[in-house]
């Protein structure tokens, strides 16, 4: 009797466990082809042409690159330097230090001579008091805004206020650019006015050679936890928003190096306060605003230009990370929750909303209980056990295969690890994701999940080690 109630209890969370597990294996072989055919078009393209054409000015946007900075005396020296390095005609470069309590500010102004200047600022979006603005006497397009705190999203609103071009680039505190990136990424919106916003690659940094803001060689951390993020972010960029930019369904763009338009990020607004995932919120908010006004406006991800950052070395550090992530999430879906299934707002309402609720955020809770099953079944073999082996098999092909053919595009298409043996190293290091990585990451999410639903913040201070580099002591 027992054992016929347990498989009327089981029977259907099984069939719903592998009815979605093969859904998300269907979706991510269609991502993985698109990604495919449109890396393949973009690898055919002679790109020194291409770039020659994109920097001549009389052809280019200027563009105002926004730095927010809050506690980042470690990095941010790097930073502003590999964007005074990039290729590119016209720019300015606004650093927003967001009321740090480390030596940020100092660091800035000892090492680029900076002055106070008196600078009338447009506050078309509110933000909190500004202290000081600064210029750089050794290069001009440097400015530094001292303001009070605000987070994130109040020190990008304050960096649109000071910019003065019509085009602003958003780059984290801890981020290093290729040399090209900013005109790559710049591209799609040069060639067409109907593109408002653009995203570029981020890959992570640790262990790579970094000498005054330039990536000299790239290189691995030798801890396990940061190498596996590095196979985490190839699935994320080189497969799932390939895939979604193809149809115009783009709706995260990464904060840590994304371009918009000016006009339109502060007729939305601006970046909304108090909001856990703001760059994600946004992109979402531009595209309902723009189709409620009916106008065929684009949110483009670029996979080649490449924007380097640091990835969390320890546990607690992915585990405070990846659980803001989520919660961000959750908290941008629901603050545009009209659009989901909406036909008003196209495919963006019909096939991307769902795509993010169903397999996104609520997908950890489908997981865990089919990792708590497939544990359940291995122990007391009685129940369904054919199907936890089945269930396990599928796992594993979406957790690792396409994890390795993530890798393999990277190799074939990006290039950023030339040396054959690092991506060996990736691909037997692929085999174990769905053995620990996995299933930490899950809990991760599990806890954004809860805290969206709690209403409890997750904001904390990201602990920041430093990227390695050959540059003399901050300080």
């Amino acid at each position: 009797m027992d054992y016929l109630l347990k498989q009327m209890l089981i029977h259907p969370f099984v069939y719903l466990i592998l009815f979605y597990v093969l859904i998300i294996v269907f979706t991510y072989t269609i991502m993985l082809l698109f990604s495919l055919y449109t890396l393949w078009k973009d690898h055919q393209l002679d790109k020194v042409n291409l770039y020659e054409e994109l920097n001549d000015i009389q052809f280019s946007k200027p563009v105002s690159i926004l730095v927010p900075a809050y506690n980042e005396q470690q990095n941010i020296l790097d930073t502003v330097q590999s964007l005074l390095c990039i290729n590119y005609p016209e720019y300015e470069i606004i650093i927003i230090n967001d009321g740090s309590k480390d030596k940020t500010l100092d660091v800035l102004i000892k090492n680029f001579k900076m002055k106070k200047i008196e600078k009338v600022v447009c506050k078309q979006i509110t933000t909190n008091p500004i202290r000081a603005i600064y210029q750089s006497t050794i290069n001009k397009k440097i400015v530094l805004v001292d303001k009070e705190n605000g987070g994130k999203a109040d020190a990008l609103n304050c960096g649109i206020n000071v910019s003065k071009y019509p085009y602003f680039c958003s780059i984290d505190g801890d981020c290093i650019l290729d040399t090209n990136s900013l005109l790559r990424v710049m591209e799609p919106i040069i060639q067409s006015d109907d593109v408002i916003a653009t995203g570029g690659s981020v890959k992570i940094a640790n262990g790579s050679d970094i000498q005054m803001g330039s990536i000299m060689s790239v290189g691995f951390s030798k801890k396990p936890l940061v190498v596996m993020q590095v196979i985490e972010y190839f699935r994320a960029f080189l497969m799932g928003r390939i895939a979604f930019s193809k149809s115009n369904m783009v709706l995260i763009i990464s904060g840590a190096f994304s371009v918009f338009s000016k006009k339109y990020v502060i007729d939305a607004g601006g970046y909304l306060r108090n909001t856990i995932g703001e760059d994600m919120e946004l992109v979402v908010r531009l595209h309902r605003l723009t189709r409620e006004k009916k106008e065929k406006k684009k949110i483009v991800f670029v996979p080649d230009p490449v924007c380097w950052t640091e990835a969390p070395e320890t546990v607690q550090t992915l585990r405070k990370q990846r659980s803001r992530w989520h919660q961000g999430l959750m908290e941008s879906l629901w603050k545009n929750r009209q659009m989901m299934l909406n036909p008003k707002y196209g495919r963006i309402g019909m096939i991307a909303f769902p795509y993010y609720l169903i397999i996104e955020c609520v997908g950890p809770i489908v997981e865990l209980g089919g990792y708590i099953y497939v544990i359940y079944a291995f122990f007391t073999g009685k129940v369904y056990f054919e199907f936890a082996v089945l269930l396990l098999l599928l796992f594993i092909l979406y957790g690792t295969l396409f994890s390795m053919l993530s890798i393999i595009l990277e190799g074939w298409t990006m290039k950023s690890y030339p040396k054959i043996k690092d991506l060996l190293n990736l691909l037997i290091l692929s085999f174990t994701e769905v053995l620990w990585y996995k299933p930490l990451t899950l809990l991760f999410r599990l806890e954004g999940l809860m805290n969206y639903l709690t209403r409890k913040s997750s904001w904390g201070d990201m602990t920041r080690k430093g990227l390695d580099r050959k540059v003399g002591k901050v300080e």
